[in-house]
């Protein structure tokens, strides 16, 4: 493992060099640190140094109030870019969820606060040099996540450090420690008691992470953590007379592109009915536009067989929603792919093939929805028609029978057709 130096930013050496003009110690911190060590490419830097919030706003000319309560400044450099500059901090109360703060004196109370000694490593910007108090580049080389300090007594902090043990773990490819993974497993029921949004963050961040968000869900499942968290999920791993819809759940994710992580929560609850994929997503606090969509690319049908006529990939985009059709033709090749590496099973290339046929179909602009017909409500009421819930049983059979031949799709046969089904309406609507 490369535990090359890092290479500071010269915005954050000009952040360090002006806290040190104005008498104050400052040092980078977290998960850039730690990234660089590891030979990652590095993600957005963090300070942290002994000037106080005040004096932060003092000494910089632009900075934005991010958590001054907890320490937190946001200094803006010349380009735009802004870097996050946090008071050296001590914990003086947690509950699990949420800790009391103070201000600190030295980096050295400050990083004996962290979760992981792999995130308790500091570099000064200016001296160059490197801060490891706990051992965290020793556990880098040794690929082993271990806590700072006792595991419980840590982990009991905040039980959102738990989800993080377990992506951290998964991402780096790093055994969790044997004290630290007892202690973690002893407290996964702890999780409930965390709030939606958090443990909702935590998925996405599994989900989103490099090519392997496997790792981390077998650790989800192995710890216990699933079963807590997700039981719609722990309940596909019970299902007789084996784990396959679970494995082939994590494998379909494996599959997908990172970068969307929606795409790939699509691809975990494929498995699951559409109530219960509903029900999860609203427990995580998803938006009403993630959980609809999510659950309908979950829900979908597959594509039609490449020797499907065109009016099954007719009604298949229709009911799929042509706007999907790139997303769900991801999530079926991702599936396929799956397949072939765990079961033997080969359908890719005629999946390659269905995607082809379904695009050429849409090419070919047939109506897919009721907003595509020639023939609308008004156009009902024109028709003498009187407004009532039968009008879409009306227009929906309208789309079946167009969906049957595009050529239909015209305002007189629509008409004529329309006024066939009207008679044939129970009396009153």
């Amino acid at each position: 493992m490369s535990t090359a130096r890092p290479s500071t930013p010269p915005n954050v050496r000009w952040i360090a060099r002006t806290l040190k003009e104005a008498g104050h110690d400052t040092w980078a911190v977290g998960g850039a640190v730690r990234d660089v060590l590891m030979g990652r490419s590095s993600g957005d830097w963090d300070l942290a140094t002994s000037a106080h919030p005040k004096e932060l706003r003092r000494i910089f000319r632009r900075t934005v109030p991010l958590a001054v309560e907890h320490g937190t400044v946001g200094v803006l450099v010349r380009d735009g870019t802004m870097y996050e500059v946090t008071t050296f901090r001590r914990d003086v109360e947690t509950d699990g969820r949420h800790a009391v703060v103070e201000f600190a004196d030295t980096i050295e109370v400050d990083l004996s606060r962290r979760d992981f000694t792999v995130n308790a490593i500091a570099w000064h910007p200016l001296k160059e040099e490197l801060l490891d108090p706990f051992g965290g580049l020793s556990d880098m080389r040794a690929r082993v996540l271990r806590t700072v300090g006792a595991p419980a007594e840590r982990l009991r902090e905040d039980y959102l450090r738990i989800l993080r043990a377990l992506r951290f773990a998964g991402l780096f490819g790093f055994e969790i420690e044997a004290e630290t993974w007892k202690a973690l497993c002893g407290l996964v029921g702890e999780l409930r008691g965390l709030s939606a949004e958090r443990i909702r963050d935590e998925l996405l961040k599994v989900l989103d992470q490099d090519s392997t968000p496997s790792r981390a869900l077998d650790l989800y499942a192995r710890s216990g953590a699933l079963g807590v968290l997700y039981p719609e999920l722990e309940a596909l791993r019970e299902t007789p007379p084996d784990p396959s819809r679970w494995t082939l759940s994590v494998e379909t994710v494996q599959e997908l592109p990172r970068g969307r992580p929606m795409l790939r929560v699509a691809a975990l609850v494929r498995e699951l009915a559409p109530a219960h994929v509903a029900a999860m997503l609203l427990r995580l606090r998803f938006s009403n536009a993630h959980v609809d969509e999510t659950a309908h690319r979950a829900g979908a049908a597959p594509l039609p067989g490449p020797d499907a006529d065109d009016r099954a990939f007719r009604r298949w985009l229709s009911a799929s929603g042509p706007q999907r059709l790139a997303a769900l033709a991801r999530l079926d090749l991702a599936r396929a792919l799956a397949e072939r590496r765990l079961f033997m099973r080969d359908s890719v290339d005629a999946l390659v093939t269905s995607w082809r046929r379904a695009r050429a179909v849409r090419a070919e602009g047939p109506a897919l929805d009721l907003g595509a017909l020639e023939l609308d409500g008004r156009g009902l009421i024109r028709l003498g028609l009187k407004p009532g819930p039968h009008f879409g049983r009306i227009l929906d059979a309208l789309l079946d029978w167009v969906l049957d031949d595009p050529s239909r799709n015209r305002q007189d046969l629509l008409a004529a057709r329309a006024l066939e089904l009207a008679a044939g309406e129970p009396s009153g609507g």
